[in-house]
């Protein structure tokens, strides 16, 4: 059986949204991934579409959502990337806080290095299921 993922930050435009894309590349068939954002930016980060593609991840068709945009479910693992107290509550098995700094307004390296900790952090936890 699929295990529900979400990933959730504040804007939903760079780390959660690269969290979901990792978890489809390296959880292909056994997961349904999704991404939320307490406070949705309304626009993925070009930076973080971009990154992703690096992976062959297409992200140009994805969303700000928010987490009323989700499905009301009870998810198997919810992670939420250092929003702390701005994350509401959402129905969940497992819940982990991963703490990775928001790359919006990194360099381009620093920025690379970032979506690499997430891509590591997705892999261990699908490895893990």
């Amino acid at each position: 059986m699929k295990k529900n993922i979400l990933f959730v930050c504040i804007e939903n435009a760079n780390r959660s949204q690269m969290a979901q894309g990792f978890a489809n590349i390296y959880g292909k068939d056994n997961v349904n991934a999704f991404s939320a954002g307490s406070k949705p930016s309304g626009k993925i980060n070009p930076k973080a579409i971009a990154a992703m593609k690096e992976f062959g991840y297409d992200m140009t068709n994805h969303i700000s959502k928010s987490l009323d945009d989700i499905p009301d479910i009870e998810y198997d693992y919810v992670v939420t990337m250092g929003c702390g107290d701005a994350c509401p509550y959402v129905k969940t098995r497992h819940r982990e806080d991963w703490n990775i700094p928001d790359p919006k307004d990194l360099e381009p390296v620093a920025f690379l290095k970032v979506r690499d900790m997430i891509g590591e952090k997705v892999k261990g936890l699908i490895e893990s299921l």
